[in-house]
């Protein structure tokens, strides 16, 4: 009988002497770590982001709107508030910033605003003149600015005294020149004219709160949030919380950096983890007849389990801690592209700390250790009679725990796949997002059930091959365990990555369509920067143009969904200068129901599948969140089909200019003659329908690379997952392929049977593959575009052909190296 200390030993002779068996599970939970500890380094940069105060920095105490939009979901005991990030700035009350200056401890308050206006087309920044002691600007010439006046950079070629020229947020006005400073393309007007100008009256971006003499930070907060903490929407922010507030990039780049740690990170790291599991499994299955053989001698079940606890304890670990570096690797490469595509401000730094590092050894070896202990109780509990006479033939396909769970993922997935099929929107969506998990839950469990009914689907054309394929079906048929875990990983490679690049195909496809169809008019006029204030105007003025509309470009919240599924949803908007009328003269949205003559302030037209996801139709009153957070209910007097390639919304740019950053239009529909279009050049970039189409799809290169990035981060580690398997299987049929060539089998008939075995798995592991991502792609397009999934041929076969090529390739090196050496033909 063995003693107490004897499965450390042979765990450590194990790996010791025979490190090729743990090669492949130690490169598979090396790849999962990799991709826990990416995703966990991201999650953390994205709840832990900061920036640095720069313009606040003078100011220990800063005062801004709540930036998140709040809406309570659910009743009862399970009501919870749903926050939104908004899409511009909310701002604050005027009237605050005498009540913050009146604070006990506080030397001055604020009230900073900061927009773009215009000299002769040159852009330039405006703030109000009290500003200037946040950022210690000093006049060169002349005296600070009163009402009517303005202080000009002095590459302005303007002398004080002289009146210039700016294109506002509320119009193009006339200025004296009251003094010049030194700071590069700003301009500063009085404080009261400067809120007045922004086209936001009686609001500002945030009060900065200067500290009196002998006045601490914690103290003067305090007596700030006694004075405005109970103002709605009003928040006190000190140290890095006060880079937040000036850089307005930071919250997206937080939702950004949360979504990829966290939302794709908990699917990448549940199939990471499946996936190791999985070759864990596979790496103690192999072992069956050795197991056995210490059961024949007297190991107990418990030696076997520590056995094999103690050999993931050695590998385990190392796996995790190396498997850290190229997840460093992939963040830092990850996190750098975000930035250079301005998805993430370039104050804002990586972290990278122990604790996901800590997390993702964790992971690791507590993957490790749960495969091993479940693959091993079947070989500890079997009798030491039976144990060798058992692991020489292959389990059967079922199991009283594994088939039970397998059905019941797979009844899930019917599920989740008939909600999707009979809703619509967002609902669609996420009910598709069920599917795809519960099928894919449903392989892995069901594997050696579903590889023997492809082993035998598949399997009859192969003995149309001669011995090589006769050889092949026979052996894919009795070995489905084996078959089954090369197939899982192929599944997923192909699910996934058919999933998130199809639905990038698709979803670009409708959108170009759309907006091919919807833009009738002659020429664009456009201006990324902005367009001036009155191009509308001089544009209609213009001899040949018989219709111009400006178009202001934004997004607005909407609520959408139903019961605990209700959430803001980011919603495109397009703010039309002009009238409804005239915008079916430049736009053919393809109205389903009500008109767009009606469209004027106080109404709203929306697409047809916003409709479906906030169950609203025309008559009734769209509840939205403007830009800035601010609540509405404009009444919906139209419902068009072509909003993926305009904007979801449409209304009057007068009820979305107040609550806009920026509130130029960037683009101008005209219907002019040839000659008229040239005249506008003096607008900005005139160009036809094509060229207008083709600058837009520039501006959705970031999702494409963001669908194209996280396909090949998932099915890259899937397909090495997938040729990790392969070659494990591979290499552990040395004695099978040895008694091939013993009993006759030709050196060519051995690598046909191993060839033919690899297409038979590739080929089924694909089709599955599509399959799931056809269940998941059909309600998730149909839901967010209305139309059916597009996949490309040419991008479809290059998969199919890749993951083909893979599995031919990760068999034959093997294969050949397993026959160097054996027995020639008798």
């Amino acid at each position: 009988m063995f003693s107490p200390r004897v499965p450390n030993g042979l765990a450590r002779a194990a790996v010791r002497f025979k490190p090729a068996s743990f090669a492949g599970t130690f490169v598979a939970l090396l790849l999962a770590a990799a991709i826990v500890s990416a995703c966990g380094i991201l999650l953390e940069t994205g709840l832990r982001a900061s920036v640095p105060a720069q313009r606040y920095a003078k100011a220990p105490v800063v005062v801004a709107a709540d930036q998140q939009a709040h809406m309570t979901v659910g009743s009862g005991d399970g009501k919870y508030d749903a926050a939104t990030p908004v899409p511009e700035t909310a701002r604050l009350p005027e009237s605050l910033v005498g009540k913050v200056a009146s604070v006990p401890g506080a030397a001055a308050a604020i009230g900073d605003v900061g927009y773009s206006v215009r000299q002769d087309g040159t852009p330039l920044t405006a703030h109000g003149w009290g500003s200037t002691a946040l950022t210690g600007t000093r006049l060169l010439t002349g005296d600070a600015p009163g009402t009517g006046e303005v202080v000009v950079p002095t590459g302005a070629e303007a002398r004080v005294g002289e009146r210039i020229t700016l294109d506002t947020p509320v119009g193009v006005r006339e200025f004296r020149v009251a003094g010049t400073t030194a700071t590069e393309a700003t301009v500063w007007f009085a404080d009261r004219q400067a809120v007045q100008l922004s086209g936001r009256p009686g609001r500002v971006d945030a009060i900065a709160v200067l500290a009196a003499r002998g006045t601490s930070t914690d103290a003067l907060a305090e007596q700030v949030r006694k004075s405005v903490g109970h103002t709605a929407g009003a928040e006190i922010h000190t140290g890095d919380g006060r880079g937040g507030v000036e850089d307005a990039g930071l919250a997206g780049a937080q939702e950004v950096l949360a979504g990829l740690g966290g939302s794709f990170g908990g699917v990448a790291t549940t199939v990471a983890v499946f996936t190791a599991a999985g070759t864990v499994a596979l790496s103690v299955g192999q072992r069956s007849r050795e197991f056995a053989l210490l059961r024949a001698i007297g190991a107990t079940p418990r030696q076997l389990r520590r056995t094999i606890a103690t050999e993931s304890l050695l590998v385990a670990p190392l796996a995790g801690v190396l498997g850290c570096l190229p997840g460093i690797a992939l963040a830092h490469w990850w996190f750098g592209q975000l930035q250079d595509k301005g998805a993430i401000p370039e104050a804002v730094a990586l972290r990278v700390s122990w604790l996901p590092l800590t997390v993702t050894a964790a992971v690791t070896m507590l993957t490790a250790l749960g495969a091993g202990y479940f693959a091993a109780r079947r070989p500890s509990k079997t009798k030491p009679g039976l144990a060798l006479a058992e692991s020489a033939v292959e389990r059967p396909p079922f199991g009283w725990i594994r088939t039970p769970l397998g059905l019941a993922a797979l009844g899930g997935g019917v599920a989740f796949a008939g909600v999707a099929a009979s809703t619509s929107g967002e609902d669609a969506a996420n009910a598709a997002l069920g599917v795809v998990m519960f099928f894919m839950l449903a392989v892995g469990l069901l594997g050696p059930l579903i590889a023997r009914i492809c082993a035998a689907v598949i399997g009859f054309p192969l003995r149309a091959a001669g011995a090589s394929g006769s050889l092949a079906a026979a052996n894919s048929r009795t070995n489905s365990r084996r078959l089954a875990s090369a197939i899982t990983p192929i599944v997923l490679a192909m699910a996934f990555s058919c999933t998130l690049v199809f639905m990038h195909t698709s979803e670009e496809r409708v959108i170009a369509h759309q907006q091919r169809d919807a833009i009738t008019a002659d020429h664009i006029v456009s201006a990324p920067a902005g367009l001036a204030s009155d191009a509308t105007e001089r544009a209609a003025a213009t001899p040949g143009v018989t219709t111009a509309v400006g178009l202001l470009r934004g997004s607005v919240l909407v609520p959408t969904g139903s019961g605990g599924e209700r959430r803001l949803q980011t919603t495109s908007v397009q703010g039309i200068i002009g009238s409804g009328q005239d915008l079916t003269e430049v736009q053919d949205l393809d109205v389903r129901s009500g008109s767009l003559a009606g469209l004027r302030p106080g109404t709203v037209a929306i697409d047809t599948t916003l409709a479906g996801s906030a169950k609203v139709g025309t008559g009734d009153r769209l509840a939205l969140r403007l830009p800035d957070g601010t609540k509405a209910a404009p009444k919906i007097v139209a419902v068009y089909g072509r909003g993926l390639g305009t904007g979801l919304v449409t209304l009057p740019a007068a009820d979305l200019g107040a609550h806009v950053t920026s509130p130029y239009a960037t683009d101008l529909l005209v219907r002019a003659t040839p000659a008229a279009a040239r005249k506008l050049t003096a607008l900005g970039t005139v160009t036809d329908r094509t060229g207008y189409a083709a600058a837009q799809d520039q501006n959705r290169e970031l999702n494409a690379w963001a669908n194209t990035t996280m396909a090949a981060v998932l099915g890259g580690f899937a397909a090495v997952a997938a040729v990790n398997t392969l070659v494990m299987t591979v290499l552990d049929r040395r004695r099978e392929l040895t008694m091939l060539r013993l009993v006759g089998s030709t050196r060519r008939q051995v690598m046909g049977m191993i060839r033919w075995e690899a297409l038979l798995v590739t080929v089924a592991g694909a089709a599955l593959g599509t399959a799931i991502a056809l269940a998941t792609l059909v309600p998730m397009v149909k839901g967010l575009t209305g139309e059916s999934p597009y996949i490309p041929p040419a991008l479809y076969l290059s998969f199919l052909a890749a993951t083909i090529g893979l599995g031919l390739a990760a068999v034959t090196v093997p294969a050949r190296a397993a026959l160097r050496g054996t027995a020639a033909r008798p």
